[in-house]
C-alpha cells in the first residue's frame, strides 16, 4: 500500500452523504400550523351561527395564514432539503382540510351553493387518488394552470369568507365562478395526463417482458 488516499491517488471518491431532514425542522412546521389552524378556522368561522362579522374577520386571518403557509413549506423544503416522508403525507392532508373545512362551512351557513363545494371537493380527492393510481408509472407535476387554480380558489373562499355587501359580494361571485372554471378544466387537463402517463408506462412494461423472449429466439 502507498498509503496515499483513493481521491489524491485518482481512485473513485465517495459519494457524499446527504442527511435526512428531521421531523421538527420549518417546512414540517408551517405544515403543522395550518394542520391546527383547520380546527380554529371552524370555530371561528361558525361562532354565532356565522352571523358575527367581528369573528369572520377573524376566521379570514386564519384562512389567509394557511395558505399562505402552504404556498412557504413546500418551497422551503424543496429548496433546503427538508422533504421528508411525514411532510410528504400530511401537506396535502393540510390543503384538503382547509380548504374543505371553509368550503362545508359556507355550504352549512348558506352562503356558497352545495353544488360548488361538491364540484372543488370531488376534483380535489378525485385527482389526489388519481395520483396514487399512476404514481408507479411515474408523478404528474402540479402544472401552472393548477397553480392558478389553487390562487383563485383561496381568493374566492377567502373573500365568501368575509361579509361582503354591494358591488364586492357581485365581484366574488365572479372570482368563485373563475375558481370553478379551472378547478374543472385543470381537472380534465390532469385526467388527460394521468392517462397518456399510464399508457406510456403500461408501454414500457410490455416492452420490457418482450426483451428476454426476444434474445431466447436468437438464441
Amino acid at each position: 500500500m502507498s498509503g496515499i488516499p483513493a481521491s489524491a491517488a485518482g481512485g473513485p471518491r465517495p459519494a457524499p452523504v446527504v442527511p435526512q431532514a428531521g421531523l421538527w425542522n420549518i417546512a414540517n412546521v408551517l405544515t403543522m400550523l395550518r394542520l391546527v389552524l383547520v380546527p380554529a378556522f371552524v370555530v371561528l368561522l361558525m361562532h354565532d351561527h356565522g352571523t358575527d362579522p367581528v369573528w369572520r374577520v377573524f376566521a379570514w386571518a386564519a384562512f389567509a395564514v394557511a395558505m399562505i403557509t402552504d404556498v412557504f413549506d413546500g418551497h422551503l423544503a424543496r429548496a433546503y432539503n427538508l422533504v421528508t416522508d411525514f411532510g410528504k403525507i400530511a401537506d396535502p392532508i393540510a390543503d384538503k382540510a382547509i380548504m374543505g373545512a371553509a368550503l362545508i362551512c359556507l355550504s352549512v351557513l348558506g352562503d356558497l351553493p352545495w353544488w360548488v363545494t361538491g364540484v372543488i371537493l370531488f376534483r380535489e380527492l378525485g385527482i389526489t387518488l388519481m395520483r396514487f393510481w399512476v404514481i408507479k408509472h411515474g408523478v404528474i407535476p402540479a402544472s401552472r394552470g393548477g397553480k392558478i387554480k389553487t390562487l383563485a380558489q383561496g381568493t374566492a373562499v377567502g373573500m365568501y369568507v368575509l361579509v361582503l355587501t354591494g358591488p364586492l359580494a357581485t365581484f366574488r361571485w365572479w372570482v368563485m365562478a373563475v375558481a370553478v372554471l379551472l378547478t374543472v378544466a385543470t381537472g380534465l387537463d390532469y385526467v388527460r395526463q394521468a392517462v397518456v402517463l399510464r399508457r406510456a408506462g403500461l408501454a414500457a412494461e410490455r416492452a420490457e417482458r418482450a426483451r428476454p423472449a426476444e434474445r431466447d429466439s436468437a438464441r
